[in-house]
């Protein structure tokens, strides 16, 4: 199927429609970051939005959009978490049934948050691709408006809208690092960033033990791979077409960090920033870490996509000390 890559009008678009329901998510710099890896590093906290999550601006922006046919019909998902409660909010907003899909093990902060937005939950399989594969069942047998979590125009530049203010916040950012799960983060970073000045270095980030998307990437073709992180705003083990064309386009580069670098960054931005982080929002910040030299001297914006993570994630980051 052949997508429009959304443009930097419909991004702008997309924020007259989100601007009456999202408010704008700050960006701060810690000097205790700064001193950590020797630059400037600006912090976008995705982590304040009301589901504590970027996914919000896309869905919100994607059900404004549906028609009245679609709406009655209601809408269907798969999600790992957060794209499952940016649906579930927007749906509740204008009044549409959701459907997400979530894998048997799902984060309990993000499915409870899901369910107290008014969503119907089902829970299937292992991971994010067996709840997709459900998801698309259900829509085939009972009509529901399938909402893939990469393959939308409108979830791309809804999300979009994050960059435009990391750009009216920080004019002189000169890189952007942002978690790459399905890419559509990422992909609308590149949108705008490169929009509004191609000098702006995009850099997306992924756990190396879920590598389908940066194969895809660098290979410019979908491939699928191992899916094993513990991160599950990262745990995709297929890539997603639209948000990977738009990334062989625009996409500066993309790394892999490890698992131990991700839960270090987790660590790090909960110590260093007093807010809660979920391994999938430190991800960026772990790129910087593992490879401080690279951006020294420049002002650097990490995306925390998201903060939602759960108390047995949490404990797990600190292991107790034996008495």
């Amino acid at each position: 199927m052949e997508w429009e890559f959304p443009t930097l009008a419909d991004v702008y678009e997309a924020r007259l429609r989100i601007a009456p329901h999202l408010r704008p998510t700050p960006l701060y710099g810690y000097p205790a970051l700064d001193e950590l890896v020797g630059t400037e590093v600006l912090v976008k906290h995705e982590n304040h939005q009301p589901i504590g999550a970027f996914k919000v601006r896309g869905g919100v922006n994607l059900v404004a959009q549906l028609s009245a046919d679609e709406r009655e019909r209601g809408v269907v998902t798969a999600s790992t978490g957060n794209h499952g409660q940016s649906i579930a909010y927007a749906a509740r907003l204008f009044g549409v049934r959701a459907v997400i899909c979530v894998p048997e093990a799902a984060n309990p902060v993000k499915t409870a948050s899901i369910r107290g937005l008014g969503a119907e939950l089902e829970s299937h399989g292992r991971d994010f691709d067996d709840a997709r594969e459900h998801a698309e069942q259900l829509a085939r047998e009972r009509g529901y408006r399938y909402v893939h979590s990469g393959n939308e125009p409108a979830l791309i530049a809804g999300v979009g809208t994050e960059m435009l203010e990391i750009a009216e916040q920080e004019p002189r950012a000169e890189v952007v690092i942002v978690p790459i799960g399905g890419g559509s983060g990422a992909a609308g970073t590149c949108v705008v960033a490169k929009a509004l000045d191609p000098a702006i270095r995009v850099i997306g980030v992924q756990s190396e033990a879920a590598p389908a998307a940066l194969r895809s990437w660098r290979e410019r073709t979908l491939v699928e791979d191992r899916m094993e992180t513990f991160a599950e705003g990262l745990a995709t083990r297929t890539a997603f077409e639209l948000p990977q064309r738009i990334m062989w386009e625009l996409l500066d580069d993309f790394v892999l960090v490890s698992e131990d670098a991700l839960k270090a960054a987790t660590r790090v931005m909960i110590e260093k920033t007093r807010n809660l982080v979920e391994p999938a929002g430190a991800a960026a910040l772990a790129a910087v870490l593992a490879a401080p030299e690279r951006f020294a001297g420049r002002r650097v914006a990490v995306i925390c996509s998201g903060g939602n993570i759960s108390p047995a994630q949490l404990l797990a980051l600190w292991p107790r000390e034996p008495a």
